[in-house]
């Protein structure tokens, strides 16, 4: 399944069963946030289109992850509205949020993205052919911890970059994965070594301001996405594997290949441009 296909597939369940989401694209993970309060909705939305689960005892939904960022309505009472019972209803309802709220959907000049990730130490041996003791038991006698296996002058560099202020960086630290960032290219060189990934394509985002959004709004990402992996033909043309999204506190982003995003934003201009 393309990358495309998979936010759709991954994110149409929840929006028609009424659920909001984050949805972040790393290097080797897709995920969605979603609130406590909704698990079971979730988990039944997606059992019922087949996906499978994997109890992860160590995760954690932190109470307050939603706390800030975009307003949440008044009330506490769910939505007089129900869920849109079709795809294309999703889309149509999704669209015309967006543009009642004056979303306008744009390209930073000149901004070109790279998804890499970090390189994991542990795959690396002594002369030997050993792991050496620093990597594989954290050099001091306990437990091998997930930050031994990445190299720290990620972090280090992490810190350096961070303060230049860079246009566009993106950093997603997952348990079961090396980190994952997304970032403009032109900070790339910095890191020199310490990432992984194909750092001579071209990614550009193409921006959707959510800030006025509740949190509570639904079928943003499938809905966006949906309509352009439909109108720009992804699947028949096999581009949709370079779809991706990224959702933050106040925005939401579609990235493509630079091509791509120049047609991407042709496609949706014209559907958030307010009737006269």
């Amino acid at each position: 399944m393309d990358a495309g296909s998979r936010v759709m597939e991954l994110t149409s369940p929840l929006a028609m069963s009424g659920v909001p989401i984050f949805f972040i694209t790393t290097y080797y993970s897709d995920f969605i946030l979603v609130p406590d309060k909704d698990r079971k909705t979730v988990v039944q939305a997606l059992l019922a289109r087949n996906f499978e689960f994997s109890e992860d005892i160590s995760a954690f939904v932190s109470p307050n992850a939603m706390s800030h960022g975009r307003s949440k309505s008044q009330s506490s009472d769910p939505p007089p509205t129900p869920p849109p019972s079709t795809v294309d209803e999703l889309q149509r309802r999704a669209f015309e949020l967006l543009k009642k709220r004056n979303v306008t959907p744009y390209i930073e000049p000149g901004l070109s993205l790279v998804q890499c990730a970090g390189r994991d130490q542990s795959q690396f041996v002594d002369s030997i052919g050993r792991q050496s003791r620093s990597r594989s038991n954290g050099g001091n006698g306990h437990r091998k911890d997930w930050l031994d296996g990445v190299d720290t002058k990620l972090y280090t560099t992490l810190i350096s970059v961070l303060a230049t202020q860079p246009r566009f960086l993106s950093i997603t630290i997952a348990q079961e994965d090396p980190p994952s960032l997304l970032m403009d290219k032109t900070i790339l060189h910095a890191f020199g070594d310490s990432l992984v990934g194909d750092t001579d394509c071209d990614l550009v985002p193409i921006f959707l301001d959510l800030g006025n959004l509740p949190l509570e709004a639904t079928g943003i990402v499938s809905g966006v996405a949906g309509k352009l992996v439909a109108e720009m033909h992804m699947v028949e043309t096999g581009v949709g594997g370079e779809l991706s999204y990224l959702s933050t506190a106040r925005a939401g982003a579609v990235i493509l290949s630079s091509e791509q995003s120049m047609k991407a934003l042709e496609v949706l201009k014209p559907l958030l441009v307010k009737d006269q």
